[in-house]
This record gives C-alpha cells, structure tokens and sequence, in this order.
C-alpha cells in the first residue's frame, strides 16, 4: 500500500542533516511521493533542487506564501513566476491569506494572492492554498475566476462543516488533512464524514509542523502521514487502502502527481 504526502516543508533546514534518512523512512512506510511547497524566493530554488535530488518522488510547487508578502511583493512574484515555467512543477503554492498575527500587509496579501490565483488560470496549474482566519475574503478572490480555474487544495483543513460546505463550492478543489485529525480535541472526526466525501480529500503532513498523534511534539515527517490515513480510515469506518486508493485518485487528478 503506497500513499501521498501532498505537503512537505522538506526543503526546510530542519532536515538538512538527515534528509536522506527521512526519505528512506517516507519510502519505507508506504509514501510513494511527496509534494514540496515552496513560500518565498530562496524556498523556490531549494524546493527545485530538492526534487531534482528526487526525481519522481518529490513534486515541487512554487509560491509566496502569505506571511512572506512584504512591501517588495511584487518584484518577488515576478522572480517566481519566470520559475513556473520548469517542467517539473505541479501546483501554485504555497499561496493563500493569513490575518491570523497581523493585518499589516493585509492589502499586500490579497493582492499578491488574486495575482497567484490569475497565473493558475493563465499557466493551469493547480493551487496550495494557506489560509488563516481570513476564509470570507479568500472565497471573495476564488468566486471571481472560479469557472476559469483548474482546481487545487486547501491545505490545513481545520474548519466546521460550514466552513468545508463553502471551500467544496469550488469543484475542482479538494481539503488537505494532515496531522491536527488525530488530535484528542480535534472535530475534524465528526466533521469530515458528515459532509465532505472521501473523492474530496488528500493527506498531508505539514512538516516539520503539526506532527500527528502519537508523534505530537516531535518533528514532523513525511512518514507520518500514515497516521493520518489510519486515523482518517477509522473516522470513515473503511480500510486503510481504501483511504490510500481514493486519496491517490485525488491526487492524480488534482495535482496530477502519479503513483
């Protein structure tokens, strides 16, 4: 049984001494992929070597992610954008809005993210979306070009069924669960089966953040992710595989990483 991990700081300095090891610990535990963000300038080039060390392995994604967005927003997105153009990227991200700390640069961010989302729709490429106490004006952002856009995923998924119902408006999307579904005060349990189908899910973990149950406090890893599929099986009282097969057909037709 082999599943994806569609969301992996694995570029970070947190695995600079044990990258390889890491990987080998992936691999053994069923992670067949794994698809690695990046979130400013310097992380676009990283992730771009990192998946070239892992070719068909690791899938990069490239983008400023909201926290980032600075009064030079613009000159960085161009940068970015001339990096979209390698073939070996997949999604847009990771972008998104996050008022969460500070509305500081808030103008900056939702500008800087409707320009990511017009170059989705320009290039097709799918979106990794961030988002953080800042969903009404995201879906505002999203609802313009909702027709126009190739799909995507909402990474993080933490929100209650009203906030799923919204997110799953745009068809093509899919929600990003990672390891906050196996926290003891987690609803996301409760939530996901009572309105979201399995054909609208992919696993994540995050890393090195947010590490899964029985992991909590440890640094996060790709090899984690199988307990967030065991935990996802048993909330949907179906078989682990049956979560890997489904959340691998997502996978592939959203961010058309294959197994």
């Amino acid at each position: 049984m082999r599943f994806i991990d569609t969301h992996c700081h694995l570029d970070g300095e947190e695995f600079a001494e044990d990258l390889e090891a890491v990987v080998t610990r992936a691999r053994e535990a069923g992670v067949g992929a794994i698809g690695i963000p990046g979130i400013d300038l310097p992380s676009c080039e990283t992730v771009l070597a990192l998946c070239r060390r892992y070719p068909g392995y690791c899938f990069p994604m490239l983008g400023l992610h909201p926290e980032e967005v600075k009064a030079d927003w613009q000159d960085v997105l161009a940068q970015i954008k001339t990096k979209l153009l390698d073939a070996q990227v997949v999604a847009i991200g990771e972008v998104g809005l996050d008022f969460y700390w500070s509305r500081a640069f808030e103008q900056a961010q939702l500008a800087a993210f409707e320009e990511q989302v017009k170059w989705a729709v320009e290039l097709q490429l799918p979106l990794m979306i961030h988002c953080r106490k800042a969903q009404h004006e995201l879906v505002a952002i999203l609802k313009r070009y909702k027709e126009a856009l190739p799909g995507g995923v909402f990474h993080c998924f933490t929100g209650n069924e009203q906030e799923a119902r919204e997110l799953l408006q745009f068809d093509r999307f899919v929600l990003g669960v990672g390891g906050v579904l196996t926290f003891k005060k987690s609803h996301l349990p409760e939530v996901l089966p009572a309105c979201v189908p399995l054909s609208r899910i992919v696993l994540e973990t995050d890393a090195p953040y947010m590490a899964p149950v029985p992991m909590r406090g440890q640094r996060n890893e790709p090899a984690f992710v199988a307990h967030v599929l065991q935990r996802l099986a048993e909330a949907y009282g179906v078989d682990a595989e049956t979560i890997a097969n489904q959340t691998n057909m997502n996978c592939e037709k959203i961010l058309n990483i294959i197994l």
